[in-house]
């Protein structure tokens, strides 16, 4: 398997690389506006990548979205989207390019995240409006976006699980008043060298229910965009996630 590195220069992209070569994994071409001694062709864009690729993995922001699925569009290949950030109009691009090529793009490449959401929806599910829910990521503080996208993606699982009928409150301050309970609150943490964590605390009467996943390296990420790029392969168009791995991969 071949791959286009977006972000190559990058934390999660020198994560990517180290352990692409681990596993026989050839990076055609990195891009990344940065410049770095990489043992691969480097870009500072995809457009001028020369090389050819089976997909692209793309760490770097949502600003390279649209040349990234432009990009993987005309050259025919999926891309797995692994950045953050992403706005409304940014997963609408998205929806319109999953008619075209295979994507896959989630908030979150762990496993064990991903696991984190099913229960969490199973928790909402049964536990009910009795419980309120609350929602703490924590991160490095090098993180640009807040609230983090595996907790928002979290927040969406909790929110089907009561039913739909919740919505989000990010952070609070101030005289705002008594709870209610409606609301899923999400608050950030920004801080030092934490990879990640995500906890998700139901509050009852007398007692709390909490779920929580901790990353404690960067390579749990770099390895589910390795695992997602080879799954990907061979996809017809549309818009996949872990959900969809781990469903055909477990069955």
């Amino acid at each position: 398997m071949k791959l286009i590195l977006c972000g190559a220069c990058g934390r999660m992209g020198k994560y990517v690389a180290e352990l692409a070569a681990e596993r026989g994994v050839t990076i055609a071409a990195g891009v990344d506006l940065a410049e770095g001694a990489l043992p691969f062709p480097l870009y500072r864009s995809i457009a001028d990548v020369k090389e050819d690729a089976d997909a692209v993995v793309d760490f770097s922001s949502a600003a390279a979205l649209e040349s990234v699925l432009a990009y993987c569009e005309r050259n025919h290949i999926p891309a797995v989207l692994a950045a953050t950030g992403y706005s409304q109009s940014d997963l609408a691009r998205i929806q319109s390019a999953a008619g075209k090529i295979a994507v896959f793009q989630t908030g979150n490449l762990s496993v064990g995240i991903n696991l984190l959401q099913y229960l969490s929806k199973k928790a909402a599910q049964i536990l009910g409006d009795a419980f309120d829910a609350e929602i703490v990521e924590r991160h490095h503080h090098f993180k640009k976006d807040a609230p983090s996208g595996t907790a928002l993606m979290l927040a969406e699982s909790v929110n089907e699980g009561f039913g739909g009928n919740k919505k989000n409150v990010y952070g609070r301050h101030g005289m705002v008043g008594e709870r209610q309970r409606k609301e899923i609150g999400i608050h950030a943490v920004r801080g030092g060298t934490i990879v990640g964590e995500h906890e998700v605390m139901f509050a009852g009467k007398d007692e709390i229910v909490t779920l929580s996943h901790s990353a404690r390296s960067r390579k749990v990420f770099a390895s589910g965009a390795l695992q997602a790029a080879a799954w990907l392969l061979g996809k017809p168009a549309g818009r996949y996630d872990m959900h969809d791995l781990l469903r055909e991969t477990l069955s």
